[in-house]
Order: structure tokens, then C-alpha cells, then sequence
């Protein structure tokens, strides 16, 4: 999940990842878009739309994730 500091759609966000990846078994990620370590590719495809969750890198969803699209993602 892509995500930057201090963003409360992000933090909602990440709720619904946590709870679907706690369901099925799957382990998540974030990374700080903004982080002097990230990617500057990430940030520059995707900042503008953060909160965003990637599937095996491939974009799902962006600023809100449905639980059953993201269960059906990681099947």
C-alpha cells in the first residue's frame, strides 16, 4: 500500500487492508511515497493519487478499497 505521512484517507485505507490480509493470510506492506528512500517512480506515478494498494504491482485501487474486490485480488 502506498501511502504518505500524516494522511487520514490513508490511515482509513489501510484498516480495510489490514482486517482482508488478517482474514486471508496475506502479508502487507506501506511505503511512504514522500520517504527519502522511496522510489522517485513510485511518487511520480502515484502520488497524486495515494492512498493506493497494489496487488503483486498492479494497481487496485486508489483513495478507497472495496474488502471484496481486495479478497477476490489476493485469491
Amino acid at each position: 500500500m502506498l501511502v504518505r505521512a500524516d494522511c487520514r484517507t490513508c490511515d482509513r485505507m489501510a484498516l480495510v487492508v489490514r482486517a482482508v490480509c488478517e482474514e486471508v493470510g496475506e502479508d502487507w506492506e506501506t511505503v511512504d511515497v514522500d520517504a527519502a528512500t522511496s522510489d522517485p517512480e513510485l511518487r511520480g506515478e502515484f502520488g497524486d493519487r495515494v492512498p493506493v494498494v497494489l496487488v503483486d504491482g498492479e494497481e487496485l485501487a486508489s483513495w478507497r478499497v472495496e474488502p471484496d474486490d481486495l479478497r477476490r485480488a489476493l485469491a
